[in-house]
């Protein structure tokens, strides 16, 4: 063997990582068929068996376990010279690829990025919302530069990434002029039968304030459950229930929506991160986000 075909040992180790031909062929948007070909196309010219199936998965053999090794660095240092060179064309703008958890508020999302259009090089910023893992896999294939989430990289994600707290902050709960008037007195035990719009289970917010809730014996009446942040907002805007929102943007949402406050936790916290490959980012997008962040949003000291 005298080259290695480098298509084919991406869809190998998309496939290690995915554990599937199946999912490996929906990350790459090509066919199972395709997949299998291409990587037994491989195995013949490294001359062995790569994976072997075990249940309805695939697991390393010996030698597919050097080569996943190695696909891993070669792919982590084509993410690096993807950054260096990214954007950099006479008279072209830096470009920064954002995922955004489609979970996060997207106040603090506007407020992560607005420093980037403050910088003295151009940033041309490209938006991309979804779920977390299927915005880790993009990473990990060098589509995005960095992931913002409301949580660091779930456990079950075998992606080579880390991830950056860029800040914490306490919950302010708000609602309707009349209704915050109702529940301010005797805040929190006022929540107990009161209607509430919470984010739904798969948030770290909304696992936060249902501890909270257990933990003080609050059983307040939840009337509607957002994945979307701003229809949640708009919904509390509207009288519907009380709503929390991270501390953080509290000014924004009372300007933005015409709410009042009713209340705040310090106990109910919500984190923020950037997940990016890089273990200390580079890119000046980014640590301009993240010193941002911890300076101006989340009132920090950079570690």
């Amino acid at each position: 063997m005298e080259w290695i075909n480098y298509h084919h040992l991406l869809y190998f180790w998309m496939v290690a990582r995915e554990g599937t031909v199946a999912r490996a062929a929906e990350r790459l948007n090509l066919s199972q068929p395709t997949v299998s070909g291409q990587i037994k196309t491989l195995e013949e010219s490294i001359g062995g068996r790569l994976l072997e199936r075990s249940g309805r998965g695939l697991v390393l053999t010996e030698l597919g376990q050097l080569v996943f090794r190695y696909a891993d660095e070669i792919f982590h240092l084509g993410r690096e010279l993807t950054d260096a060179l990214a954007g950099r064309a006479p008279g072209q703008p830096l470009g920064l690829r954002v995922g955004v958890v489609d979970v996060m508020p997207k106040l603090i999302v506007q407020k992560l990025l607005e420093p980037i259009t403050k910088l003295d090089e151009p940033i041309r910023i490209a938006c991309f919302e979804g779920k977390a893992h299927q915005l880790l896999g993009q990473l990990a294939i060098h589509e995005l530069d960095v992931v913002l989430s409301d949580g660091p990289i779930p456990s079950d994600v075998n992606v080579r990434a880390f991830s950056h707290l860029l800040g914490e902050c306490g919950a302010t709960f708000l609602a309707a002029p009349k209704l915050a008037k109702r529940y301010r007195a005797g805040f929190p035990q006022s929540l107990t039968d009161a209607p509430l719009l919470l984010p739904t289970a798969n948030t770290m917010l909304r696992r936060s304030v249902d501890a909270w809730f257990e933990r003080i014996g609050i059983r307040p009446d939840i009337v509607g459950e957002f994945e979307d942040s701003a229809l949640l907002k708009v919904f509390g805007q509207k009288g519907q229930g009380v709503f929390l929102a991270p501390s953080a943007i509290e000014a924004t949402v009372k300007q933005q929506y015409g709410v009042h406050v009713v209340g705040r936790s310090e106990e109910v916290r919500e984190r923020f991160y950037a997940i990016s490959i890089e273990r200390r980012v580079k890119h000046p997008a980014v640590v301009a986000i993240a010193e941002s962040a911890r300076r101006d949003i989340f009132g920090v000291s950079a570690p």
